[in-house]
């Protein structure tokens, strides 16, 4: 018997669906993570904006063109959100984002075959995502997620530890919902992954936690990838107030700087939202502005999206016409800064691990998360010292290094 698993939304999503996977290839399904044809169809949902939710739902009407009779089970965010939405489509079972062993019971009392709890997960990639944490307490006055994945709640660092040593990947990925707020400290459970045979990198981390002591534990492992997603979200003092974010732009551009004084090749990635119901064109150039001043690797912009139940629903939204007008210059401007950290590191020599195969190059990255073509097929999984030698599509062309 075959079933898909279908995520849609963030990683921790996506290492939940591969823990449903493991789960019922245990039980002796044939699993599969993407839409095709199936008996039965997991599909695991998002709601962080209404185009995700409105996904979510258009999901149901997806598989039934793959098999009209397939049994259909439902989890994550948006079925946390609005059960009801999914029990009316004529689902088979329903449950939310944060039990979602429950697909795996539901399986079993249909199926005879199942189990209780989510296993380790199925590792299809050779980046494995390890999920140490799930749930938020910051409550930013734009975000959903906390009032549907719950409060914050960390696993032990012996059982992190464990599925990092556990893991056949050459490299491991530490995230989860808040991953900053992790119980115990995050700088802790870093030193706990000492001596580990893996490069090491880390999820979305917020301003707060970057502190000398973390910077100095992650200095300690064997091999850390220095690359540091940090969450902006706008590069106003104002706004980030107004969004319930516990910084302002001066404090964050003194975490980057902390950051590059440690690791001075690192990439610093980022999020920002273009047309946040009290972003001013004053507002919204200090988004433009600390774009280079942080010297960013990489920008992920998105338009801001109201969402019932948050406090800036109550707020005026922008009109759609300058919220997209904003967008496109954050890409653009974000766009300029990637292609000039790419420029900056041509000629020199970096360890890359390859991870697939297309159009005659094999594909992998650095530490610091540039992608990097290498010509002719080197075994996924495999580590090789390449020089980078010219931009490519979305990274850098190299060669093996002698």
């Amino acid at each position: 018997m075959k079933a898909v698993v279908f995520t849609l939304g963030c990683k921790v999503n996506e290492v939940e669906s591969a823990s449903i996977m493991a789960g019922l290839e245990e039980a002796g399904f044939l699993t599969d993570d993407r839409l095709s044809y199936a008996d039965a169809y997991v599909l695991n949902t998002c709601a962080v904006t209404r185009e995700a939710e409105k996904k979510s739902r258009q999901l149901i009407a997806r598989v039934r063109k793959f098999n009209p009779q397939a049994d259909i089970f439902v989890c994550g965010c948006a079925s946390e959100k609005d059960r009801e939405s999914f029990l009316k489509k004529g689902v088979k079972f329903v449950t939310g984002a944060r039990k979602k062993e429950e697909v795996l019971k539901a399986f079993k009392q249909a199926y005879g075959a199942g189990a209780d709890v989510l296993p380790y997960p199925k590792q299809t990639k050779t980046r494995a995502f390890i999920k140490i944490q799930d749930g938020c307490n910051n409550f930013c006055s734009y975000c959903i997620i906390p009032y549907l994945r719950g409060r914050e709640v960390s696993r032990p660092v012996s059982d992190v530890a464990e599925e990092a040593r556990a893991t056949a990947c050459p490299e491991i990925v530490l995230n989860g919902i808040n991953i900053s707020s992790y119980e115990g400290g995050l700088e802790n459970l870093v030193r706990a992954l000492y001596g580990i045979k893996k490069r090491v990198r880390l999820g979305s981390l917020e301003c707060g936690v970057i502190t000398e002591e973390l910077l100095r534990a992650l200095e300690g492992l064997e091999d850390f990838a220095p690359q540091f997603h940090l969450s902006l979200q706008s590069g106003s003092s104002r706004v980030l107030k107004s969004m319930n974010r516990h910084y302002g732009r001066e404090e964050y551009l003194a975490k980057c700087g902390l950051i590059y004084k440690h690791f001075p090749d690192a990439s610093i990635t980022t999020d920002i939202i273009a047309g946040f119901a009290t972003e001013t064109e004053e507002d919204f150039k200090e988004s433009l502005s600390i774009i280079r001043e942080a010297c960013f690797a990489r920008v992920h912009a998105f338009a801001f999206s109201p969402r019932e139940g948050t406090v800036a629903y109550k707020l005026k939204d922008l009109p759609p016409e300058v919220k997209s007008e904003r967008l496109h210059r954050l890409l653009s401007a974000g766009a300029e800064c990637a292609e000039e950290y790419m420029k900056k590191r041509l000629g020199y020599v970096y360890e890359i691990i390859a991870e697939d195969c297309a159009q005659g190059y094999t594909c992998g990255y650095t530490g610091n998360y540039i992608r990097v073509y290498v010509k002719g097929t080197l075994a996924a999984g495999g580590r090789y010292r390449v020089k980078l030698k010219q931009l490519y599509k979305d990274g850098v062309i190299a060669e093996a290094d002698e």
